[in-house]
């Protein structure tokens, strides 16, 4: 039973664009996407970029363009706009000061003047000692009007949240329960830099609560700031979103965390973290998405199959899972074969063509609708397409001498098997599985051959691959004039082995 709020939620998915998008971030997004959607509420794109050095527009744009490619959509955001706008935190500076302003005459946050050589010195004070490294407090006891004259009178500065040093708090996640930290061991967190740019810690929080969002769905590399964030919205006496912490990624191993290190070595075998790779890779974002969906959350202990539909309807906050998940790519090609045998065959020929166009293939629409059922039960990506179908677009095959021959044959028995084979074909109107098949199996008996010994002639004959769709729905496609010629080069190939 869902158990998922009927009230229309508002959630966000506020990435920082500073490198490329992951299975991470799509995941944050799908979930936030299928609660939104489910309940009739909206879905914000908010970027998150104060640090200035390490944005990039480029990944910002990467981030967009992949998750149209998954097919999913915001409400509100730095493209489409909406009542909350800006999007991007780097233009909201002046709200963001605003209401640090507001902490520090409210007593829940001060100025900080130290230098970041004092600060080193400090923590390699605290280092020796072995104790915890963090603020000591120094500015944190300096009178307010000293601090506020200091400020006025230009010196460099930041804004530090004034962490309670007794007593403890205690937050809640909706996966992990209630989760209490003793207050001592929170640091005095800058939340606002000396160029006057906010840190996520502040400004996700006045963001969050400005733009009424009422589920935060977001990574668990926030769990550890987690009770500094609880701390800001309390201070400003703000109601509190639903915190939904997800699971992180271990890798395929199942021993550590997945991390962007780790993609290098992925990409030699085939597979990647990263949406753009994944897509270049013929993985249809279909498949993506049902991969990524069940890394963390389950409908049942036994439906596996989803469309973003379907997800949207079957999806439940209470169904999610805190636990590691390992990134598996043996399911990816399953689930991505399977939405490959789920798609119409225009649809696919569409989506294969790219594919068969990058291999040097020119595959004109008509005759790639008519080669796309013959291989869409047998390719797991859309990359497999041209290797498992090229040959239909190939003025010539030239298949390795070897192949040619029977199993269990000589050249010359092959020889004598594809010549018969050629004569009775010449005499068909059109060669089809209707109109071949049986000549062929006839053939077989009376040479005393098994019909996959005469058909694995016959496919390395046409084909120029002992593997490939079903051979007479292929030489259907290909077409008798072009099968008799190849048949025929078989045969003379042959003859000259034996010789």
């Amino acid at each position: 039973m869902n158990q998922n709020p009927i009230k229309p939620v508002r959630v966000r998915f506020a990435p920082s664009p500073t490198g490329r998008t992951h299975l991470g971030s799509g995941r944050t997004a799908l979930y936030n996407y299928l609660l939104a959607h489910q309940t009739g509420g909206q879905f914000i794109l908010r970027i998150e970029d104060t640090d200035q050095k390490r944005y990039n527009p480029e990944s910002e744009q990467e981030l967009i363009d992949s998750l149209h490619w998954l097919g999913i959509q915001w409400d509100e955001g730095p493209d489409v706009g909406g009542p909350h706008a800006p999007y991007h935190q780097s233009q909201r500076k002046e709200i963001y000061l605003e209401h640090a302003t507001r902490l520090v005459e409210m007593g829940h946050a001060y100025y900080c003047f130290c230098t970041a050589e004092r600060l080193a010195r400090v923590r390699q004070v605290q280092q020796k000692q072995k104790i915890p490294t963090r603020y000591d407090g120094t500015c944190r006891r300096l009178p307010p009007s000293e601090s506020a004259q200091r400020v006025k009178d230009g010196e460099s500065h930041v804004i530090r949240f004034k962490t309670p040093y007794e007593g403890s708090i205690t937050v809640r996640d909706r996966l992990r329960g209630e989760i209490t930290v003793e207050n001592e061991n929170i640091d005095d967190y800058i939340i606002v830099k000396s160029d006057g740019l906010a840190l996520y810690h502040l400004a996700a929080m006045v963001d969050d609560h400005l733009m009424d969002i009422s589920h935060v769905i977001r990574g668990s590399e926030w769990l550890p700031t987690f009770p500094l964030h609880a701390h800001i919205i309390r201070a400003f006496g703000w109601q509190e979103p639903d915190w939904i912490h997800l699971s992180i990624f271990l890798k395929p191993s199942g021993k550590g965390k997945m991390s962007k290190r780790d993609s290098s070595q992925l990409m030699k075998d085939g597979f990647s973290i990263y949406l753009t790779d994944l897509k270049s890779l013929g993985y249809l974002p279909e498949g993506v998405l049902n991969w990524t969906a069940l890394m963390g959350w389950s409908y049942d202990d036994h439906t596996e199959f989803f469309t973003l539909a379907d997800m949207v309807e079957k999806f439940s906050i209470d169904r999610l899972n805190p636990s590691p998940a390992a990134i598996n790519f043996s399911k990816l090609d399953h689930f991505n074969g399977l939405h490959i045998r789920n798609l119409a065959i225009p649809d696919l020929a569409n989506r294969l063509q790219p594919f068969f166009q990058a291999a040097g293939y020119e595959a004109e629409d008509e005759k790639l609708v008519q080669v796309t059922p013959l291989i869409q039960p047998r390719i797991v990506t859309l990359e497999d397409g041209p290797e498992m179908g090229g040959f239909f677009f190939e003025d010539e095959v030239n298949p390795k001498p070897e192949e040619l021959v029977g199993k269990n044959m000589t050249p010359a028995e092959s020889a004598e098997a594809a010549q018969q084979a050629f004569e009775i074909l010449s005499k068909l109107t059109q060669i089809n599985q209707e109109t071949a098949e049986d000549p062929m199996r006839a053939l077989a008996e009376k040479l005393g051959l098994k019909a996959g010994q005469l058909f694995g002639i016959l496919r390395s004959a046409v084909t120029g691959r002992t593997i490939s769709p079903p051979l007479f729905e292929t030489m259907a496609v290909i077409g008798k004039e072009t099968v008799l010629a190849r048949i025929h080069q078989a045969v003379e190939t042959l003859n000259k082995m034996e010789g």
